[in-house]
């Protein structure tokens, strides 16, 4: 059975309503929710950018039952990796052993604010040093570490849950792939694309959890559900080289000026047919994922999504 996941959408809700979304999605029945950790939001009329980190910790301390996930993490600018495997031990500690550590290689949308994005080449070889930083120091090791790009003369991790924080990596291509199969507890990726999970799978990635996400925007009225996707969602269908380079929302708004609504309403289920949301979580179900998590466009809707995946969603997906 496919685990049926829950998007705290950093972009689109304030921090004390994730917390909250997140234990009512917990009571609705999903198995796991992912966060964003971004510094800003895609297009300004997301609204909101909380640090994912800080949300996390409360969202561990507010529920019981539901996996948590970062979705993902760049540790290569904001962050150093050191870093990033002290706060994914931390969650995992005041989780109980419920977290992932969801890496990525990163967008220049929330990386810039320390400093230049590199070149994409650049950035694959800080991700490889990250990963060989990270997975030591999860493990209990006392690391010493001399990269090209990252130092690290002597850590070790004094607070770790007694089962370590597995480490899954989102991927899209050749390069990235083998990253992950062989760093990875698991894959990420966005799109439900067999030929990436085969590539994971001959990089060591076979048996391992393969993480999807799918945007759908539930609700009564088909059209607003479509504004509400232009307004907030029309980024999606630029494809990661794009998404991975540009800026800001500012960057963002011009890209997008000649999207239409029908452009994104096309790649993203709007309204109330319950069949059509479930035939875009089946798409990832038949490409071969373990996990998916579902992302309800539009921050206001949540608490009405919520309601409904509990009355109808959550049950039908169970059924797949």
């Amino acid at each position: 059975m496919v685990a049926v996941g829950y998007t705290l959408m950093s972009e689109q809700t304030a921090p004390k309503q994730l917390v909250d979304y997140a234990v009512r999605a917990e009571h609705a029945g999903f198995d796991h929710a992912v966060v964003s950790d971004h510094f800003y939001p895609w297009l300004e009329s997301q609204g909101h950018s909380p640090y994912a980190w800080s949300v996390l910790g409360a969202v561990a301390h507010a529920t019981q039952r539901i996996d948590l996930m970062s979705f993902v993490t760049c540790p290569i600018r904001r962050y150093h990796p050191a870093v990033v495997a002290q706060k994914a031990a931390t969650v995992g500690v005041l989780s109980d052993g419920r977290f992932t550590l969801g890496l990525g290689a990163g967008e220049n949308l929330n990386e810039h604010v320390v400093g230049a994005w590199p070149h994409v080449r650049q950035r694959h070889e800080m991700f490889e040093e990250a990963l060989q930083i990270i997975p030591p120091l999860l493990d209990g090791e006392t690391l010493s570490y001399s990269g090209e790009y990252y130092d690290v003369p002597e850590a070790y991790l004094w607070d770790r849950p007694a089962t370590r924080v597995p480490i899954a990596v989102a991927a899209s291509g050749p390069t990235s792939c083998e990253l992950a199969g062989s760093y990875a507890d698991g894959l990420i990726a966005t799109e439900p694309d067999p030929e990436v999970i085969a590539l994971f799978d001959d990089a060591g990635g076979a048996g391992k959890p393969r993480y999807g996400q799918v945007a759908i925007c539930y609700g009564p009225d088909e059209q607003e559900c479509r504004r509400i996707v232009h307004d907030q969602f029309r980024w999606f269908g630029l494809g990661w080289k794009v998404n991975a380079d540009l800026p800001g929302p500012e960057a963002f708004e011009s890209a997008t000026g000649f999207v239409r609504e029908e452009d994104v309403a096309a790649s993203i289920p709007c309204g109330p047919d319950l069949e059509r949301h479930v035939a875009a979580f089946k798409r990832f179900v038949d490409a071969g994922f373990t996990h998916v998590a579902l992302v309800q466009v539009g921050g206001a809707s949540q608490p009405m999504f919520l309601d409904w995946a509990e009355r109808e969603l959550v049950p039908r997906l169970r059924e797949l």
